[in-house]
C-alpha cells in the first residue's frame, strides 16, 4: 500500500470522513481538523511509518504530509 493510501486511511479513521473527501489536494482546514485531530493523526502516522513528524513543519494539505513522510521514512 502506498504512503498516500495509508495516510488517507488514518485520516478517514480519525476524522470520520469518506475516502473521497481525502485527496492529496485536500487541506486539513477543509477537513475541519482541529489541533487535537492533527495531533492524533500525526501520532498514528509516526506509529505506522516509524517516523518522527516535525510538528513545526508547514503541512497544510494531505500532500504536504505525504511528502514529509516519504522524505523522512
Amino acid at each position: 500500500m502506498a504512503v498516500f493510501e495509508k495516510v488517507q486511511d488514518i485520516i478517514v479513521d480519525e476524522l470520520g470522513k469518506e475516502k473521497e473527501e481525502v485527496t492529496l489536494e485536500t487541506s486539513f482546514e477543509e477537513l475541519d481538523a482541529d489541533s487535537l485531530d492533527l495531533f492524533q493523526i500525526i501520532n498514528d502516522i509516526e506509529d505506522e511509518f516509524d517516523v518522527e513528524v516535525d510538528t513545526e513543519a508547514d503541512m497544510k494539505t494531505v500532500a504536504d504530509l505525504v511528502k514529509y513522510v516519504e522524505n523522512n521514512k
